[in-house]
């Protein structure tokens, strides 16, 4: 019996997930043009505008946006538990103490710093740090790249 996660089909590529935080009504002026071959763009909160989203939007193209602690928009949810590739990804604005059960990848933003760690029970926690407001002196945003076999890899990127 063979495990799909290691047959891959030959010129599969992985899943391009742009991952951005804490916009705070801003966007940076570059940001559209390097999130443009992304596959998927996930939003851990604090849009604050809801309209400055629509840059983000292309057809065909993914955009889930959990609530953080500065959004008004109750249409988002508060967490986000997504699949990709027999991967599962829990988003949330603030992170929890704990990653939720079957969780492998805790993706969370708030903290305006980017951050990549494991923690003792093999949980990847993640945070793409921040678009507007920077704390830890730049701003930025990350790649998950996510391979069809399911292998994961997280690429923090500046502005």
């Amino acid at each position: 019996m063979s495990d799909a996660r290691h047959s891959v089909p030959a010129g599969a590529r992985p899943l391009r997930v742009a991952v951005i935080s804490d916009s705070h009504d801003r966007l940076p002026a570059s940001l559209s043009e390097r999130l443009a071959e992304a596959d998927e763009v996930w939003h851990l909160g604090d849009v604050c505008e809801p309209a400055i989203l629509a840059e983000l939007e292309q057809p065909g193209r993914p955009l889930l946006v959990v609530r953080g602690n500065n959004d008004d928009h109750y249409g988002w949810p508060l967490t986000l538990r997504l699949e990709r590739a027999g991967r599962v990804f829990h988003l949330e604005h603030i992170a929890p103490r704990r990653a939720p059960a079957g969780v492998e990848y805790m993706l969370s933003g708030h903290t305006h710093v980017p951050s990549d760690e494991t923690d003792a029970s093999a949980v990847r926690w993640l945070n793409p740090g921040c678009l507007s407001r920077p704390r830890a002196g730049v701003r930025s945003f990350a790649w998950l790249l996510i391979e069809p076999n399911g292998a994961v890899s997280w690429r923090p990127q500046t502005l």
